[in-house]
């Protein structure tokens, strides 16, 4: 057995050993692409998984407000370091700041805004629904509310702190901008353009996996409030075809390989930014990057209660993965450390 198909073994037990009824590794080396998936039923589950199976992506969907972000951008729709208060409603509370600078879209795609990982007032309100769908009762209203109790207390991009506000924050500030919901947005500039049929923000999406919780089902993730901080789900096949455009993207790919649209914003995504904080890693528009072994490593993971996903590529072996379950995230992260070396073994 090669070193990624035991990597890729090894994923799938780690799947196996919770309540999952789903998985998918899909992986891309090369011009070759293949998608293992693994289904059981039983007691009412869900059938058996395809690569067109769709699972909840939760934070993974943070990728997607990034590119989302770049490429308005390249539109020339927006700057980088403009102020996120200009790009919301006029009738809405300014983030305060203590240093008076303003918190710039820049700042909310690299975790540096200063804002918490939880906006106030999420955990009052999620509690009757902590266990299945905590952002289910966190919509419009209360986000204005959140936003009003918030007062950044570091200078914007003097530190960093991972926030699901923030970057959920940016994704609201997007489709204000553009006048369209979040999910109609993204589609129309980034699903539509790279041909992601199966990807979408919509809950009660055809195909979709059901999601487990120490063996109970729940119902679909919902999150009004903050869709890009979490709302995005997919496919495997789909995420190939996302992961092969970040690879395609990069200048050392073939001129005939890179993709048309979206092109500038695709390598603009892979820009490093920072370097993370006892770390040796980067940070570039939520991507991580890590250099391992020579070459580089992006990626990024996501959860839902039922749900957890793990995306990455390495441009230099042209090497992506994505990897699947319908089973919520583990405390030791057993199945997100199973992709990333299935990501590794593949590079």
């Amino acid at each position: 057995m090669s070193g990624v198909d035991a990597a890729v073994a090894a994923a799938v037990r780690a799947a196996a050993s919770s309540s999952a009824t789903a998985v998918t590794v899909a992986v891309v080396r090369g011009d070759r692409e293949e998608v293992r998936c693994s289904g059981r039923t039983g007691r009412g589950r869900a059938g058996p998984c395809t690569p067109d199976t769709v699972f909840e992506l939760g934070s993974v969907s943070k990728t997607f407000t990034a590119l989302l972000l770049a490429a308005m951008a390249a539109r020339g729709e927006l700057a980088l370091d403009e102020a996120v208060d200009r790009l919301l409603p006029a009738h809405w509370p300014a983030v305060a700041v203590r240093s008076r600078a303003p918190v710039r879209l820049l700042h909310l795609a690299t975790h540096t805004a200063g804002l918490p990982r939880l906006p106030p007032g999420l955990l009052a309100a999620a509690l009757p629904a902590w266990r299945s769908n905590p952002y289910a009762a966190f919509g419009e209203q209360e986000l204005r509310a959140a936003l009003a109790r918030t007062t950044v207390r570091v200078g914007p991009g003097s530190r960093y702190r991972y926030s699901n506000y923030g970057v959920g924050l940016l994704g609201r500030a997007l489709a204000e901008r553009a006048g369209l919901p979040y999910g109609e947005l993204l589609a129309d500039r980034v699903l539509s353009p790279l041909g992601l049929g199966a990807t979408t923000c919509d809950p009660d999406a055809a195909g979709r996996a059901v999601g487990y919780r120490r063996g109970h089902p729940l119902p679909p993730w919902r999150i009004p409030g903050l869709p890009g901080a979490g709302a995005v789900r997919a496919s495997g096949a789909d995420l190939l075809r996302y992961l092969r455009a970040h690879l395609d993207a990069r200048p050392d790919a073939r001129p005939a390989a890179r993709p048309a649209a979206l092109a500038s914003a695709l390598a603009d995504v892979q820009r490093p930014r920072l370097r993370l904080p006892a770390s040796g890693d980067e940070l570039c528009l939520v991507w991580n990057r890590r250099r391992s072994g020579g070459r580089e490593l992006y990626f990024h993971s996501g959860g839902t209660r039922g749900f957890t996903a793990f995306v990455g590529f390495s441009p230099q072996g042209r090497v992506a993965v994505a990897a699947l379950v319908n089973a919520g995230p583990t405390l030791n992260g057993r199945f997100v450390q199973a992709g990333y070396e299935v990501l590794r073994a593949a590079s």
